[in-house]
């Protein structure tokens, strides 16, 4: 007891102050931490609440399986599901072998570390570029320089441009995922290159590829900005063929359409409920996919 009260007594007051502002440091720092948590949850239920409140009162069967008149003063987004849909197809039937096959490629074949650091590097710049300049870049070189017409195909192959970064980063760090001790053991056994990447790498890193590429196609569904200029803002309802080279309006610019130009603020926040709807369905996929496939 005496040697403790002598320690203690020992300790110079400095010290003591110095523990008792650490402590309220932390403790300070703490709080704020945890305010901010709160704050973010709260700010995104009141966003969430309130796009929901605005818009599930204005969703209806006939919303959802009609399109627009003038004539018969009726308002539908059936083309814009579809139109969604058709750019999903068209820019994921492009990117997924191209991303794909260049993370494979920068992985497990490119020997030059420079250049390889290098595309990364541009491959990850090009991930925060504004999607508008994606738009503009998709016009001046689809539309004016390939001749294509406002649609389908135009926007999609932008899309492209746009998210062949994202599927070539995420393809690329689950490769890396995947332990070098398993090509080795694959190469040991007289498997060749291809054969090891086929057969070991990719099903080993299979769960990370489909997080990416559902991840991916929530960006595009959620893509306004680099449509306006190579999708179009066409209301009609087309079948795919047609709607490739024709004004097809998605259902991000649709929204931008009802609520800029129309003024149908109800059926804007309809879109956007179906939208936010969509996001949260494809990140819960991604999660859900990433889980399983971890376990397979």
């Amino acid at each position: 007891m005496e040697n403790a009260a002598v320690s203690r007594a020992a300790i110079p007051d400095s010290s003591i102050a110095g523990f008792s502002r650490r402590k309220l440091w932390n403790q300070g720092a703490r709080c704020l931490i945890w305010a901010s948590a709160i704050f973010t949850c709260l700010l995104l239920a009141f966003i969430i609440g309130y796009i929901f409140y605005r818009g599930v009162p204005y969703l209806s069967w006939e919303l959802l399986t009609s399109q627009s008149s003038y004539v018969k003063k009726t308002i539908g987004i059936l083309p814009n599901l579809l139109n969604t849909l058709y750019i999903i197809v068209v820019a994921m039937a492009v990117v997924l072998p191209l991303g794909t096959g260049a993370a494979i490629y920068l992985t497990e074949y490119a020997s030059n570390k420079k250049l390889v650091n290098l595309i990364e590097f541009a491959a990850e710049a090009l991930t925060g570029i504004p999607s508008i300049i994606f738009g503009l870049a998709g016009m001046v070189l689809f539309s004016e320089m390939f001749g294509l017409k406002q649609g389908i195909l135009a926007g999609g192959l932008t899309l492209v441009m746009m998210i062949l970064p994202v599927i070539v980063r995420t393809t690329q760090e689950s490769l890396k995922t995947v332990p070098n001790a398993y090509r080795e053991g694959a190469l040991a056994m007289g498997a060749s290159k291809w054969h090891m990447v086929r057969t070991v790498v990719l099903p080993n890193a299979i769960d990370g590829i489909v997080t990416g590429c559902i991840l991916s196609v929530g960006r595009i569904v959620g893509e306004s900005a680099a449509l306006l200029f190579t999708a179009g803002f066409g209301l009609v309802l087309n079948d795919f063929i047609t709607a490739l080279e024709s004004s097809s309006a998605t259902l991000t610019v649709a929204l931008y359409v009802y609520a800029s130009e129309r003024g149908e603020t109800s059926v804007a926040f309809a879109i956007a409920v179906i939208l936010m709807t969509l996001t949260l369905l494809l990140n819960f996929s991604a999660n859900m996919a990433a889980k399983k496939l971890k376990n397979v």
